[in-house]
């Protein structure tokens, strides 16, 4: 199972890049704009829209990237498959959808329905349609369906995939949805303490896209708190009122890129660069716009341990920030942006404490990241499970040709088409799947100028590349056709 997570953890590590950038001209814009969000002003405006564009859609690049990095062959129908079972089940399961299959109003549809569009689905299709991939992308069907045989087949049984799993969240998604509202209603009585509780389960609930209905309780006027509109209207009481807000302003601009450090930090020498650029970005992304997905889904999966303590940090953070009726407020997220602009407000209440406690909880996740991961051997971005660093040697590659013959050279060690049956790769190592161990020609591979090579099951093996992997890859794949 974890192997499993840490699988979809690397997938994501594609889709997961592009969103600092994204997050970051959001944040500009929303500097510029704050009021209108570019309705004043055509520079936010296109700031906003463009990095909107991948922000709101990250459900959709989580589909295609999971897909692609969890197919046995990194290929563009896989790609198709993830974009093709999402949009399957976001349309079925939209709110004008089920109000037509339950023979209802539109307004009478659960909630829960106007947030399937959510990164849980995104990644369930894209799992969904990996599986369908690695199943019946060489499946041969009869002469008179040949056509649609092998690869042009996956799209289509991802389809008809998502009709069953569509038929079973259409009944099980707003159960559970209901169920967090009416949870976030019972703890929301319960003053800093379900302040805390409600942190906790925001953070926890993440990676399903359901802290969305806890969300609505607190944040909007659900159970007529509304903590958002009233904070930033004045309507309200000052220390209470914002209760549910600042409490993340600590974790989102120091909090986590602390942890971004330590994960950098915990690294491989000579894995650091490549996470050094990721894990500077996301923690850029975080501390200023409060955009924490680039951050969070970079560990979420592959070391879900550490993603439990963030969610407990998060929480008591939320539980300290109410008892000491420190209070901030966001109309994007708890970033830099934001907090320049509440502290301002009226019902503000010793923002700048929330500074200090920042402090704090930069130190505490730090060195609990460093501890975790080093404690656990938790496989966190630059630790993949290896015995074998990659060499210098190795990142000295840089002409196409040379790539193309080093390809030809691992993949005839390997045993070619008679002994591969299928090749991945990681962020410094082509990870291969063989039929006959014993007809690798190791001495080969390592001629080569490999940095090295880890057996790691009967018909599992490594061969370290270092960061120009991608291209050894790619011409592996030309080679496999």
């Amino acid at each position: 199972m974890m192997k499993y997570l840490q699988r979809i953890g690397r997938s994501l590590m594609l889709p997961v890049a592009v969103l600092p950038a994204a997050a970051i001209l959001m944040g500009i814009g929303y500097w510029i704009d704050p009021s209108g969000w570019g309705a004043d002003s055509p520079v936010a405006a296109f700031l906003i829209k463009a990095g909107a564009s991948i922000i709101d859609n990250m459900a959709i690049l989580f589909a295609v990237g999971v897909a692609l990095g969890m197919a046995k062959a990194r290929d563009g129908s896989a790609a198709l498959s993830g974009l093709v079972a999402y949009l399957v089940i976001t349309t079925l399961l939209s709110t004008d959808s089920v109000a037509l299959l339950q023979g209802i109003e539109k307004e009478a549809v659960n909630p829960a329905f106007g947030k399937i569009g959510n990164q849980f689905v995104g990644i369930l299709s894209g799992v969904v349609a990996a599986s369908m991939y690695n199943r019946f992308s060489s499946v041969k069907l009869p002469d008179a369906l040949a056509f649609f045989s092998g690869k042009r087949l996956v799209p289509i049984m991802s389809a008809i995939a998502m009709l069953v799993v569509s038929g079973v969240m259409l009944f099980v998604w707003p159960v559970i949805y209901t169920a967090l509202v009416s949870f976030g209603k019972e703890i929301s009585g319960l003053g800093f303490t379900g302040a805390g509780l409600y942190g906790f389960f925001n953070r926890l609930l993440i990676p399903t896209g359901l802290h969305h209905a806890l969300n609505s309780v607190f944040w909007f006027d659900v159970a007529g708190i509304n903590d958002i509109g009233n904070f930033w209207s004045g309507n309200g009481e000052k220390g209470v009122t914002g209760m549910y807000q600042a409490g993340f302003f600590p974790v989102m601009m120091f909090g986590l890129p602390a942890a971004g450090l330590a994960i950098y930090h915990a690294a491989k020498p000579g894995k650091k660069k490549q996470v050094a650029s990721l894990m500077l970005a996301a923690g850029f992304a975080s501390f200023f716009t409060g955009v924490t997905e680039p951050l969070e889904f970079a560990f979420m999966f592959v070391a879900p341990a550490l993603y439990v303590a963030h969610a407990v940090l998060t929480g008591l953070s939320l539980a300290i920030a109410s008892f000491f009726q420190w209070t901030a407020g966001f109309g994007f997220s708890a970033g830099f942006v934001d907090f320049v602009l509440s502290s301002r407000l009226p019902l503000a209440n010793l923002p700048y404490m929330l500074l200090i406690q920042g402090l704090v909880f930069a130190l505490l996740y730090y060195f609990l990241f460093r501890f975790m991961i080093a404690k656990f051997n938790l496989m966190t971005p630059g630790r993949e499970e290896d015995s074998e660093e990659a060499g210098e040697g190795a990142t000295a590659l840089t002409q196409g040709d040379k790539f193309a013959v080093m390809a030809e050279e691992i993949y005839a060690g390997l045993g070619g088409d008679e002994n591969v049956t299928s090749v991945d790769n990681c962020i410094t190592r082509l990870r291969v799947e063989v039929k006959n161990m014993g007809a690798v020609d190791q001495e080969r591979i390592k001629a080569t100028g490999v940095p090295g090579i880890h057996v790691v099951g009967e018909n599992s093996i490594q061969v370290i590349v270092g960061t120009s992997v991608q291209f050894v890859a790619d011409e592996i794949e030309k080679i496999r056709g």
